[in-house]
């Protein structure tokens, strides 16, 4: 399930019904639904008016201003993948303001779409194809109607201009138009249960406007990257724009969507501001002088240090933590094991062991974060743990032949250190690996003994924060003879190097949500490890890896999900394919205190649904303050 909303699955798969058409008989077709959950019933069986979490009666009006790290030069979004990442330049990242998707996720409940441009859906119960209607209302931004035709012209251009979203809609066949109101996906196989849903996240485009000249009188390509202003049928569009540095957008006033029961309450603020910074380190400084509204903070240094100022003290800044419950991640530097030099598993077990994360978390965390040792870290239903019992068990016997030995015998644990003593140890431990693995230290270089290459290694990064935690580990590992270095560069940079496999080591990060599917195909697949620009950055090419994704994606219920996860992530830990940074189990936030919230906020966004069930409030901000 992509992550972009962070949904998930589970075992039934159940739709909010509504009545059966007129040309619907008993027994024909099946019924027109208004939504989807993969957790049993979904909140909203039949037509609603609004949810839960928002202020119907939110008042329209004012700004927000957002910060990004780094530079855009992209308002193409079809060179964006479901998941989120980039296949060709840097997308700005309000763009997704502009557009609009089949089906849209609720904020509070799991694994939960009701219609946004599809006012209904139906499948038949094998799951061989889904069938959507368009709303009769849903129009582009300027007028015209959204089509059948644009939704398949977008299902085609959207694949084969992104490998990845190809690769996301693997078992998708074919889209065609079934009605003057319908489109209808045929899928290549039968039973995967998050096919419909998955389809439904598809961002619609307008045909009519790709299809012809641009201002410059030339065809518009959407292959390539593109600054020019797009047309979408969202509640905003773009109104002015600085490129690489800021890009406003404001509320479309006569938006067909506004009484959606999926968008009312929400969009409120008539402008949103993206404004960018290169320079990182100077944005808890940049929030502190009021350049921007809110802040997510990663750093907990910054969190613990940086914030003791009058500005929190007399409230005109709120700090405020939201749990961290829905969604898992594995964070680490990871390997390129593409290079003959980390192809030995032994190699990459040495670095781990001399990774010092609890210096790290004693001296620069103040002992905030746990060391992750799951690629499902935060979601522990997933995340396999100790030996492997019942249904796991019994999965991971039917892939036997194809899974190394010590999955059975030898769960997976990281490296302790954070004494002189238990630094001493896994050195030596260590260099016994790298012996066996045929690397020496020679005239204090650790050396291939075969070839007398020397081991040297760059850490790619493209944000200078990490370079605080790269440098402690860079030495930890001259210990060992590596010559290891550290290299920043812009994003546009590393997404070239990083799509032409071109590093060594990288700041590696993959999102879960509670709904593992078909994108554990672009992570970890052998398929994948070929494709330049898939999210298996790693070069993972392990059969019992593509045999599990294969048990996850068609998982006929609940229990044989959670098993064949947690084997999948047994696997890919026992390769050793990164050293395991650290998690927390809350986000922190900041803003200013100028926005108003419902009382009930969605449970299922990592900051309280902000900015998008929030509005403007005019008496907070007159005490606060207006903004700079």
């Amino acid at each position: 399930m992509r992550l972009v909303r962070l949904a998930a699955l589970s075992a039934i798969l159940v739709w909010g019904s509504l009545p059966a058409a007129a040309e619907d008989s008993p027994g024909s077709t099946p019924p027109w639904r208004i939504g989807l959950s993969l957790l049993g019933e979904p909140q909203h069986t039949t037509p609603f008016d609004h949810y839960d979490y928002v202020n119907p009666d939110a008042p329209k009006g004012g700004t927000v201003r957002l910060a990004i790290p780094g530079t855009f030069d992209n308002f193409n979004i079809a060179l964006m993948s479901i998941a989120g990442t980039q296949v060709k330049g840097v997308i700005e990242s309000g763009v997704t303001n502009v557009y609009q998707t089949l089906m849209t996720d609720s904020q509070s409940e799991p694994s939960t779409e009701y219609g946004e441009i599809a006012d209904a859906v139906r499948f038949p119960d094998d799951l061989s194809s889904v069938t959507f209607r368009l709303n009769p209302k849903a129009r582009w931004n300027d007028g015209q109607p959204i089509t059948p035709e644009d939704v398949v012209w977008s299902f085609a251009q959207q694949k084969a201009a992104n490998a990845q979203t190809a690769n996301y809609y693997h078992d998708v066949a074919k889209a065609e138009a079934t009605a003057p109101d319908q489109v209808t996906f045929t899928f290549a196989t039968k039973g995967n249960r998050e096919l419909p849903q998955i389809v439904g996240q598809l961002f619609i485009l307008p045909k009519h406007w790709w299809t012809a000249n641009g201002p410059d009188g030339k065809p518009r390509n959407i292959a390539n990257t593109s600054l020019e202003p797009p047309l979408g049928s969202g509640p905003y569009k773009l109104k002015s724009f600085e490129p690489g540095r800021s890009a406003t957008y404001e509320r479309v006033k006569d938006w067909w969507g506004a009484d959606l029961p999926t968008a009312k309450g929400q969009y409120n603020f008539d402008e949103i501001r993206y404004v960018y910074y290169t320079n990182v380190q100077q944005l808890p400084e940049f929030f502190k002088s009021d350049s921007y509204d809110f802040r997510l903070e990663n750093v907990i240094a910054n969190w613990m240090t940086l914030y003791n100022i009058p500005a929190v003290k007399d409230g005109r800044i709120v700090k405020q933590d939201f749990p961290s419950n829905t969604s898992g991640r594995m964070q680490a530097f990871g390997f390129n094991i593409r290079r003959p030099k980390f192809q030995d598993m032994r190699v990459r077990q040495a670095f781990n062991l001399v990774f010092d994360f609890e210096e790290l978390n004693r001296s620069a965390f103040f002992g905030q974060y746990k060391r992750i040792a799951s690629y499902f870290a935060g979601l522990d239903q997933f995340s396999a743990t100790g030996l492997p019992q019942g249904e796991e068990l019994a999965v991971l016997h039917s892939i036997k032949d194809k899974v190394r030995p010590d999955v059975f015998t030898t769960p997976y644990a990281n490296p302790v250190n954070g004494t002189d003593e238990a630094r001493r140890a896994n050195l030596r431990t260590a260099l016994g690996l790298l012996k066996e693995a045929g690397w020496e230290i020679k005239d204090r270089k650790l050396t291939n003994v075969k070839t007398g290459e020397a081991m040297s290694l760059e850490i790619l990064l493209n944000d200078d924060t990490f370079t605080k935690i790269a440098l402690p580990y860079i030495q930890s590992l001259k210990r060992l003879g590596v010559d290891a270095t550290v290299r920043v560069v812009d994003d546009s940079q590393y997404s070239q190097r990083v799509n032409n496999r071109d590093f060594d080591m990288i700041l590696f990060g993959v999102g879960q949500s509670q709904s593992p599917g078909n994108e554990q195909r672009d992570f970890w697949s052998s398929a994948a490890a070929d494709q330049p620009t898939s999210r298996n950055a790693i070069g993972i090419k392990d059969p019992a890896v593509d045999a599990l994704i294969d048990r996850i994606v068609y998982a006929k219920d609940r229990t044989e999900l959670v098993a064949s996860t947690k084997a999948l992530d047994r696997v890919l830990l026992s390769g050793n394919y990164v050293v395991p940074m650290w998690y927390s189990g809350v986000w922190h936030t900041l803003r200013w205190n100028r926005f108003g919230h419902p009382d009930k906020l969605p449970t299922q966004s990592p900051t309280g649904g902000f900015p998008t069930v929030w509005w403007y409030d005019q008496a907070l901000a007159a005490k606060t303050g207006a903004p700079k």
